[in-house]
């Protein structure tokens, strides 16, 4: 038989054990409600656009453009000034999420922005740019390029106000897809493309658009064209559905306008690369994100699948590239940026210019083209 003070003993540790159990449970109770909460608040929040908007825009371009030009076009995916050769992200098997310090962002900016200007394009298509983002210390990165141009373009491809993921989470992003120009354009929209998340993922994802830009052709027999720029940055986290879903809106669009006798020339991070251009050379390693791949079939003929295979236009962000070893059997590279054009434009060059990959995980395209009169 247990004695008065034994059975004292145990009941003060059996309620010290139920105040843990239900300290714990409020401790649970709260985090859930607070996960709750913050879902419910981003829901509430999310970014939902219309499926066709207007862009926004600043300045006026004042060159003209008549069929037999030529000019240059140039895209590059900016990694918004934060994926420089220090960086590694933890989304393509890296740790980083703050990848760079505002004086690393400031001096990535910089080189980028002189890159742009030696490159000497007459359109410049830009995505991952950021407006005011914690991982890139709030700098409007577009604004600050559209102070060297006539005119520039802009829609968002992710604005979430909080990011929660992963720990610590990434925070507020606001960026997109940007051009730049000193031609005449005329009208500037936003086309939103399919989302392949579904709630809770979506509200924390990127919505990803088309950003379509014009420019009126003027022709010797008054004929009514218009040169058809479509910038885009193609889904990259998901299973392959998006990619393909998103392609195939590209393909309609596109093929609407070459049927109203338009110059069609879309460009940037498909995140996919051509079938029809060789890739052998940097070759997929074992356990890396997986690009996927557009057939030219997919397009069906009177298009222009074209990509420099001679630099790679992407590395891997699974660890910094300063200090890696740069073999193509021991580092990920990708041909990723290029460019789809209707076959009533003729490519005169196409160059990636090998920047070696100092101030964002992407290399410039660089093409020269010239419209059919």
């Amino acid at each position: 038989m247990k004695t008065k003070k034994e059975k004292k003993i145990k009941s003060k540790g059996a309620r010290v054990v139920l105040g843990i159990l239900k300290t714990l449970l409020v401790l649970v109770l709260v985090a859930v409600l607070g996960v709750a909460g913050l879902f419910g608040w981003l829901t509430v929040v999310e970014y939902n656009p219309d499926t066709v908007t207007d862009a926004e825009t600043d300045g006026a371009g004042t060159r003209s453009v008549s069929e037999g030009d030529t000019m240059r076009i140039v895209t590059w995916n900016l990694g918004y000034g934060a994926l420089g050769d220090n960086a590694d992200f933890f989304m393509d098997g890296g740790k980083g999420v703050q990848t760079a310090t505002k004086e690393r962002v400031a001096e990535n900016l910089d080189a980028i922005g002189e890159g742009i200007e030696a490159l000497d394009g007459d359109i410049v298509f830009v995505q991952e740019i950021d407006r005011n983002s914690r991982r890139s210390y709030h700098i409007d990165e577009y604004e600050s390029f559209a102070q060297n141009w006539d005119y520039a373009a802009f829609a968002y491809n992710y604005n979430v106000k909080f990011v929660p993921i992963p720990i610590p989470p990434m925070g507020k992003v606001e960026s997109g897809v940007a051009v730049y120009t000193d031609l005449d354009l005329g009208q500037a929209q936003r086309i939103q493309l399919p989302c392949p998340f579904s709630w809770p993922l979506r509200v924390g994802n990127l919505k990803r658009c088309l950003l379509v830009t014009r420019i009126p052709v003027q022709t010797e027999d008054g004929t009514e064209k218009e040169l058809v720029l479509i910038n885009l940055h193609l889904e990259a986290y998901d299973s392959g559905e998006g990619k393909i879903a998103q392609t195939n809106q590209l393909r309609e669009l596109m093929n609407s306008e070459r049927e109203k006798g338009n110059y069609v020339i879309a460009g940037g991070d498909f995140n996919q690369t051509f079938m029809n251009v060789d890739a052998g050379m940097y070759p997929e390693l074992e356990g890396m994100w997986h690009c996927g791949a557009i057939a030219p079939e997919d397009f069906g003929d009177g298009w222009q699948l074209v990509m420099d295979n001679t630099v790679p236009t992407c590395r891997s962000l699974d660890r910094p590239y300063a200090g890696a070893d740069h073999d193509p059997a021991q580092f990920q590279y990708y041909l990723i940026d290029g460019f789809i054009l209707s076959d009533n434009i003729e490519v005169l060059n196409l160059q990636t210019v090998d920047n070696g990959f100092v101030a964002t995980d992407h290399n410039p395209v660089v093409l020269d083209f010239k419209l059919a009169d």
